[in-house]
């Protein structure tokens, strides 16, 4: 039997793909365009497909939301899995600590100056996550970015975002080992210190 090898359309690959603003975006869920089924989320622009997820990724954030909850002060909530609102992009960490609770929410997303802590837990995602999200983050001014590297078992803690100014980047980046502790900071305060391996599955 012969497979079909599908490619893009010479006019597309010479013009290029159209991007699309938060507000169109929003739009297009409204009208029924979007729907979840659809598993897309807006990054810089493009509507680009969420990755499945393999049992040790649930798992890992199954065990970093019990943690987290425990320790959060009463001014913080956790999303899980949830969209938050930048300028140019509606990403869905998988997970974000954000000021109030839920009831802050229910008519818009958490936007930059809500969120405390984004996180990414990575495997397959692990260059896209490092590269794509953290630029994305650091343009929005998130103070604290995790990455939980399933990978080479470790947890990377991304501060200084550059902001919009620039080549957004973070200016530093600490990997926490499976011996270590990882420091939960908010608004500039240590609020605890977890131990890797009981983040890591």
């Amino acid at each position: 039997m012969t497979q079909t090898t599908l490619s893009l359309p010479i006019q597309g690959q010479m013009a290029g793909f159209r991007r699309f603003s938060v507000a169109e975006y929003h739009r297009l869920i409204e009208i029924g365009v979007l729907t979840e089924d659809d598993n897309l989320e807006l990054l810089d622009g493009y509507l680009v497909h969420k990755m499945s997820r393999n049992p040790p990724h649930d798992a890992a954030i199954q065990k970093i939301t019990k943690r987290l909850y425990r320790l959060l002060p009463p001014d913080w909530d956790l999303r899980v899995q949830s969209a938050v609102t930048l300028t140019r992009s509606e990403p869905e960490p998988d997970l974000a600590v954000v000021r109030g609770d839920e009831t802050r929410y229910l008519a818009h997303h958490p936007k930059p100056p809500d969120i405390g802590l984004a996180i990414e837990v990575s495997d397959s995602t692990l260059d896209g996550d490092r590269i794509d999200k953290g630029r994305l983050y650091a343009e929005a001014g998130i103070t604290y970015y995790w990455i939980v590297n399933l990978v080479d078992q470790q947890i990377e803690v991304y501060t200084q975002p550059s902001g919009a100014t620039g080549t957004p980047a973070y200016g530093q980046r600490q990997n926490y080992r499976m011996s270590d502790d990882v420091p939960l900071c908010l608004d500039g305060s240590v609020v605890a210190n977890i131990s890797v391996a009981g983040l890591l599955p």
